[in-house]
């Protein structure tokens, strides 16, 4: 519901804060007080167009502000949550206006298109106005206001179910037969490349495994050669060099030729060329068991060069990674064997197809049976509730009508239209080309008393829905009021006092004389305030005790 209302410099409001109960909330006031200005505010706030004219004279920019406490399971937070905006239990809807008639919204204190807001605003409040009204008015509505009015919800979740399944299997009878087409086309380009594909037999991973080998063997190349280098040095091929184990063996020969004496002084550098001697002969033993353990195979390496390389010039060619080659290859034979199986594949995909849209057509039939008799129960109960309303010459219609299989959908495949005719032998017409304004304002009114518990729209306003009217058809359009009040909140602009006598909350617009300027107020009315402001609308500008009596007599009876 609507919970308050806060408005700055809209017109002649200067400053205005509005705290709103349940129930029947009335409006009264004379004519120019400013009553439609707390609407223009409030149609602000729920996204109406705006202008600079709502600019208080002297004011740079009006604002307005709605607060609202919906239900925890109401719409408005699905739709909030879907655009990001955080809302527990609150929605706030604010409005700027400059003075060159530019304006900003904001939902809960965040910047939010105009589009947006009007969505929320059609979500939390239905304005029923002379001329203007909203809601029930709208054909788009009606489906879903008859099928609140009684239609099994299970067979409506069914056939949501079975269209959602029929849209499937055309989904995929859609796309087989894109394949097919697709295929055949490329069936001379799909034959070459899984040929060449097939025949270069990529294997997942293998990329990452030829770099590493490739890595590996180039590698043992080096160190195979740097080993074959250091054996060269110690093994010269060229019998004509002396190596250094024979330049060692020479040394220790040369040296053995001495005296014995001689030979003695030189005992230590003997040894140390036996020592040499026998560290080169291990080297070179070393050496030969390392040249042996290195795996430095240049054919290995080729083969794993030319493979990486055949894998990459495939994946440049079909335009993908290496490591997709093996699924690119999966695909061109699937697409292959499309044209095998394919056609056997569309064909029963058309018989679930068609099995599936009998399944449709049979669920639907059974949910415009439910609406039809759903539409009967709405006139009958409609038209109840016509005469009291001063709409006794009036006729209710739902017509309830089949629409071309191209706009079937979830929802069914019937159109519903609200249509009502205000005089014998005239053909029912759409609600929002009624005549009369006050015939539609109430019109509608009856069918909020009858479908108030179907509309998620918590509050409503009425703005003169008893316009033109007085005595019993007064009485009867403050009885339908307070009973519609009794589920959602109602917020009334009303010029009569058997309907002013019904409400829960009374407010009062005043227009008065301010520091040179005029300035719209509201008064809260309660007690001896009340009846003398519905004395007023009973009498006029004298209010007799007569006056006083009846308005007496009407909050009593209220």
């Amino acid at each position: 519901m609507l919970a308050a209302l806060s408005i700055r410099d809209v017109v002649l409001i200067e400053r205005l804060d509005l705290v709103l109960d349940a129930g029947l909330t009335v409006l009264t006031g004379e004519t120019g007080a400013g009553k439609s200005i707390l609407l223009d505010s409030l149609g602000l706030a729920l996204g109406a167009r705006s202008e600079q004219g709502l600019v208080r004279s002297g004011a740079e920019q009006a604002s307005v502000a709605a607060v609202f406490h919906p239900a925890l399971d109401h719409p408005a937070f699905a739709l909030l949550s879907e655009q990001g905006i955080d809302a527990e239990g609150e929605i706030v809807l604010r409005r700027i206006v400059s003075r060159d008639g530019r304006s900003r919204a904001f939902v809960n204190d965040q910047p939010v298109g105009a589009a947006l807001l009007k969505r929320l605003g059609a979500l939390l409040v239905e304005v029923q106005g002379q001329g203007d009204q909203m809601g029930l008015a709208d054909p788009a509505g009606h489906l879903a206001l008859l099928d609140a009015t009684g239609v099994d919800p299970a067979l409506r979740m069914r056939v949501a179910a079975d269209f959602k399944a029929w849209r499937e299997t055309q989904t995929a009878l859609r796309e087989a037969e894109e394949a097919i087409v697709a295929a055949r086309r490329d069936e001379d380009w799909l034959r070459h490349a899984t040929d060449e594909l097939t025949t270069l037999a990529p294997q997942p991973g293998e990329e990452d495994a030829l770099a590493t080998q490739r890595q590996r063997l180039q590698q043992g190349e080096r160190r195979a050669e740097a080993v074959a280098a250091a054996l060269a040095e110690l093994t010269p091929r060229d019998r004509r060099s002396a190596g250094p184990a024979a330049a060692l063996r020479s040394a220790s020969r040369a040296l053995q030729r001495l005296g014995n004496a001689e030979t003695s002084e030189a005992a230590p550098a003997l040894a140390a060329l036996e020592r040499a001697e026998e560290a080169l002969s291990e080297a070179e033993t070393l050496l030969e068991r390392l040249a042996s353990d290195i795996e430095a195979d240049p054919r290995l390496l080729e083969q794993a060069e030319e493979r990486l390389f055949a894998l990459r010039a495939a994946a440049r060619k079909y335009n993908v990674l290496v490591q997709d080659l093996p699924a690119l290859l999966t695909n061109f034979r699937e697409r292959l064997a499309t044209l095998e199986t394919g056609t056997a594949h569309v064909a029963a995909l058309i018989q679930a197809t068609e099995a599936a849209r009998g399944m449709y057509v049979q669920s639907s039939r059974a949910l415009s049976a439910a609406r039809a008799e759903a539409a009967h129960r709405l006139e009958s109960t409609i038209a109840v509730e016509l005469p009291p309303l001063k709409l006794e010459r009036a006729r209710f219609v739902v017509a309830v009508d089949l629409v071309a299989e191209s706009a079937w959908s979830g929802t069914g495949a019937d159109n519903v239209r609200f249509l009502i005719a205000t005089n014998p032998g005239q053909t029912p017409g759409p609600l929002g080309k009624i005549a009369s304004g006050g015939e539609l304002s109430r019109l509608l009114l009856a069918l909020k008393v009858v479908l108030a518990g179907g509309s998620p729209v918590p509050t409503l306003v009425f703005d003169e829905v008893d316009s033109g009217i007085g005595g019993a058809t007064a009485a009867a359009v403050g009885d339908r009021l307070s009973r519609v009040a009794e589920r959602v909140q109602v917020l009334l602009v009303t010029h009569s006092p058997q309907v002013a006598a019904r409400g829960a909350t009374h407010w009062r617009v005043a227009k008065l004389a301010h520091a040179g300027h005029a300035e719209t107020r509201v008064d809260v009315l309660l007690g001896q305030e009340r009846q003398e402001e519905i004395a007023r609308m009973l009498a006029g500008e004298v209010i007799t005790d007569a006056a006083r009596a009846a308005a007496a007599s009407l909050m009593g009876a209220a």
